[in-house]
């Protein structure tokens, strides 16, 4: 399996990029409200996966997309659109080193749900790993 096919591998892409993120924000945001802010990123980010999914031939018929993947889907942007409005919004009033550890919190919150909702299991060493994350979490973030 070639690096590139690997989970492991697009997780510390996206773990860089989400890095990027919260250092460009809070440059971005300096000048304007973090709302307004939010809405052009996500301009950006409409423009540049249109044109992604056109590149790569992409595209698929809405009515053959199943229902339950448009309700699920709907969903993760709903609840995306507001953790972008609260980590603005945090960023605009905080140090990214102290907001984005807090935010890395949802890690924590992803294992107990993933456990809850999904009947994912974790071994004793996982949890032991979510409850240091969970506690550097907030040794950066409050002190």
């Amino acid at each position: 399996m070639s690096l590139t096919a690997s989970w492991q591998f697009w997780a510390l892409v996206a773990a860089a990029f989400a890095a990027l993120t919260a250092i460009f924000a809070k440059v971005g945001i300096s000048d304007i409200d973090s709302d307004l802010a939010t809405f052009i990123r996500t301009c950006v980010i409409i423009v540049v996966l249109g044109a992604l999914l056109t590149a790569m031939g992409k595209w698929r018929a809405p009515q053959t997309i199943p229902i339950k993947t448009w309700v699920f889907l709907t969903l993760s942007g709903l609840a995306t659109g507001a953790s972008w409005l609260a980590y603005f919004r945090a960023l605009k009033l905080g140090d990214a080193a102290r907001v984005a550890p807090l935010d890395k919190l949802s890690i924590v919150l992803v294992a107990i749900f993933g456990v809850l909702f999904l009947g994912e299991q974790l071994s004793a060493m996982n949890w032991v790993g979510v409850a240091l994350i969970a506690t550097g979490a907030v040794l950066l973030a409050v002190f």
